[in-house]
């Protein structure tokens, strides 16, 4: 009862901007967007589905090569059907949920090649039941926080990431109902695991390792977090129906869910001190006091993440 009172205060709070009216309003002052990505290369992780899809077509459409990451290797072949210039979409399969697997992705033919413009840490599942991985972590935990720190990691320290390109995390509004948290985002009992709660776990996580890179990096390459609004895909669909089935007529399509990492890309901001884009704003990283309760900072959750990844591999 009380968190199905605190999920109608939530959505209430932010029906009007994360909706697709929220974004119907800011758009109608937008300028028309035409960006050239001509000679750029992109690397989307979950790039068959949803945002990532609609990310990889429309920059594919605009000049990009994109190395387009899934595990489902006929809907990477349906995507490069799909893109307008299909000799430049690169499908690379790997399981985002297996660090050694991640790992290795630096050193594949299409990646290793040469440096990448635009990162994009797409790929996210919310799961309502509990899963682990082979290397023992909590499924949606390596897929949605660890697969894409160790990717990111692992492309920055071998060189692979353009020092003038732009990294790019994808976020959730999620995430402005929690503060950050270490230990529980890898959660190991099933009898206390809650989808939805670990999900936003790891989406406030994405905006504390965007302010981690920044430091460690000097914004060479430039790292920014965005959060799409509310998107009718696929994932939203499976994971909470319920939710759909309330407000499906006014959720984003992937289009407008993506316009923001595609406008990211274009204009290059410099990196903030703090903040979360939507909707090419820049907004609060906290909507209430408790987020910003916590006993860590990014760089403790760094040294966590590479403590899991580390672990994770040692069998190796």
């Amino acid at each position: 009862m009380l968190r199905a009172l605190g999920s109608l205060l939530f959505y209430g709070r932010f029906l009007r901007s994360f909706s697709a009216l929220g974004f119907q309003r800011r758009s109608t002052e937008w300028e028309e967007f035409a960006p050239d990505f001509s000679g750029q290369r992109w690397l989307i992780t979950g790039a068959t589905g949803g945002i990532g899809r609609a990310a990889a077509l429309t920059a594919n459409r605009y000049g990009a090569t994109v190395l387009a990451l899934a595990r489902n290797t006929d809907k990477l072949e349906a995507l490069r059907k799909d893109a307008a210039h299909p000799d430049r979409i690169k499908a690379v399969s790997v399981d985002m949920a297996s660090i050694a697997d991640v790992r290795a992705l630096a050193g594949h033919s299409e990646i290793s090649t040469g440096a990448i413009d635009v990162l994009v840490n797409n790929v996210g599942v919310l799961l309502n039941d509990f899963e682990t991985t082979e290397e023992g972590l909590e499924a949606s935990f390596a897929t949605n926080l660890l697969g894409p720190f160790a990717l990111t990691e692992q492309l920055h320290d071998d060189n692979l990431l353009d020092p003038d390109g732009i990294v790019i995390n994808v976020s959730s509004g999620g995430m402005y109902g929690t503060p950050l948290k270490l230990e529980a985002m890898n959660c190991r009992d099933e009898k206390n695991y809650d989808g939805m709660a670990a999900y936003a776990m790891h989406k406030r996580a994405q905006v504390e390792l965007t302010r981690y890179w920044n430091a460690q990096w000097q914004g060479k390459p430039a790292v920014h977090v965005m959060h799409p609004g509310w998107v009718d895909t696929e994932g939203v669909k499976t994971a909470l129906p319920g939710f759909r089935n309330a407000l499906k007529r006014i959720l984003r399509d992937a289009e407008q869910g993506a316009d923001t990492i595609l406008w990211l890309a274009d204009q290059r901001p410099a990196p903030a001190e703090e903040g979360i884009w939507l909707d090419r704003e820049l907004q609060p990283e906290h909507e209430f006091a408790f987020t910003r309760r916590t006993d860590h900072a990014a760089g403790d959750l760094a040294h966590f993440l590479q403590a899991r990844a580390r672990s994770a591999t040692a069998g190796q």
